[in-house]
């Protein structure tokens, strides 16, 4: 239930701006992806705020926002959306946007896991994809690019 995320270094949405307007409206797309996936959810009743953490336009961004929650529900959830699985993460293991891209990174790893062993998929993060291993190889591809270039480009 607690905000455990900085929010020092994030800005308002209405502030994102990507490196041109290209990108600018890339990252505004995104935002309207995430917003669309916390909607989705009955225990959002709406979003109160939201910020922008980081991101690159068509690719990864990682957004904070503050719910009108239905039930017990944390206030507070990052959500990672873009050209991968769309996530919401609590803030308990992620004060940064870098570290909520480092935790999405493992929950996928799970799921990727689960899906090659033929595991139970009730014990991993739900992810919305099919779980083909065709898919885990793309999510897999995905999840070395944001470890190996992204992660490092914002820490």
């Amino acid at each position: 239930m607690n905000n455990h995320a900085d929010r020092s270094k994030l800005q308002p949405t209405t502030q994102m701006r990507g490196e041109d307007d290209d990108e600018t409206r890339e990252l505004q797309a995104t935002l309207q992806e995430a917003r669309t996936y916390l909607a989705s959810f009955t225990w959002c009743a709406g979003i109160e705020e939201e910020f922008f953490g980081l991101g690159i336009g068509g690719i990864v961004a990682v957004f904070l926002f503050r719910i009108r929650r239905v039930g017990a529900t944390d206030e507070w959830l990052w959500v990672i959306a873009g050209d991968l699985p769309s996530a919401y993460l609590v803030t308990d293991r992620a004060a940064s946007p870098t570290q909520a891209l480092e935790v999405y990174c493992e929950l996928m790893e799970d799921w990727i896991r689960a899906v090659r062993r033929g595991g139970n998929l009730r014990d991993v993060f739900p992810v919305q994809a099919n779980p083909s291993s065709a898919n885990a190889d793309l999510l897999e591809k995905r999840i070395l690019f944001l470890r190996g270039k992204i992660i490092p480009a914002f820490a």
